[in-house]
């Protein structure tokens, strides 16, 4: 009877020692990295970036999958009801993630429930463009122009909801002025548009913006970070240019489904943070036009909480609703 008592203890000694020992082991087999939206855009570029680092730093493979669909919500609802072991991540985005709460008439999960954030991975500000024959040559000019009476002053957008449409009813709600939105099915298509003329201006990303901004078909007013940007030499900021505190820029970070252990949470923001701050992946995201951000778990929770909050009352006010 002591002899089998002897080896119960012994075996529930070494309990605490084996656990430690598989959770040591993260990770063990392969990591899914799910990009919520299609093939070649900002969020899966990263996705393949970070997946290609991870893998080398993990020792095991770090698969990307892409769930495009409904705004970013098909793929980051897979994740938010995947396992919370470590071994499948989202490459999260502010669509998703903040804005789609206020934007969408009912949401298949609650970013801030129903995933821990791991890290932030940089902001992307848009660009205020008008095209080269305008007469505006300031956001004032914008903004004098959009508030003569009877103004017919409009701009273009990706669509409903797009980052391009929301950045325009936030300037249009802080500045209050009033301006047409013009809806199309893609960005090229806006700023084709915007280039012939059709539009008075649009608030566009930088990377397809660019080009059209140094051949001088279309002119670059301001930029819509907290500072200005290194793409766009001697351009100021919307906020510094006429509307204070203005602040628009998408942003991208890895989260986990809730419940994931801490230590592994802690595990994957030590490799993250080890990736981003190497200067080759440091180029590589500002040649995308990112900003570089702070990369602890903290700041990132705290930037979904406060970007929640900051979009509600601009979408409410716009009337914006996507099904």
């Amino acid at each position: 009877m002591q002899r089998i008592v002897t080896v119960i203890l012994a075996l529930l000694s070494a309990l605490p020692a084996a656990d430690a020992r598989a959770q040591a082991a993260y990770p063990s087999k392969p990591i899914h990295f799910i990009s919520a939206f299609a093939a070649g855009g900002t969020t899966d570029i990263l996705a393949r970036l970070l997946a290609d680092k991870l893998r080398e730093r993990v020792g095991q493979p770090v698969v990307v999958e892409n769930r495009p669909g409904a705004g970013g919500n098909i793929g980051s609802d897979y994740v938010a009801k995947a396992a919370p072991d470590g071994y499948t991540l989202l490459m999260g985005a502010s669509g998703p993630l903040a804005i789609n709460v206020s934007l969408f008439a009912s949401m298949p999960f609650d970013p801030r429930r129903d995933f821990v954030p791991i890290v932030q991975i940089t902001a992307a500000p848009l660009v205020l463009v008008v095209p080269s024959a305008s007469s505006l040559t300031s956001v004032a000019d914008l903004l004098e122009e959009a508030r003569k009476p009877g103004a017919r002053v409009n701009y273009g957008s990706a669509g409903p909801g797009s980052p391009q449409h929301i950045t325009a009813e936030l300037f249009k709600y802080m500045a209050k002025v009033q301006m047409t939105h013009i809806p199309y099915r893609s960005a090229g298509q806006s700023i084709a548009d915007l280039v012939g003329g059709q539009l008075t201006a649009s608030f566009e990303a930088m990377i397809p913006a660019i080009p059209h901004i140094k051949s001088g078909r279309l002119r670059a007013l301001a930029v819509t970070g907290a500072t200005p940007s290194p793409l766009l030499p001697g351009i100021p900021t919307v906020a510094q240019a006429g509307v204070p505190g203005f602040e628009s820029v998408g942003w991208y970070g890895v989260v986990a489904p809730a419940g994931t252990p801490p230590e592994i949470i802690k595990r994957l923001n030590t490799e993250f943070t080890t990736i981003l701050t190497s200067p080759d992946v440091k180029q590589r995201i500002a040649d995308l036009g990112g900003l570089e951000v702070p990369l602890t778990a903290q700041h990132f929770s705290n930037l979904i909480g406060s970007e929640i909050d900051k979009w509600a009352p601009v979408i409410k006010a716009a009337g914006i609703k996507v099904d």
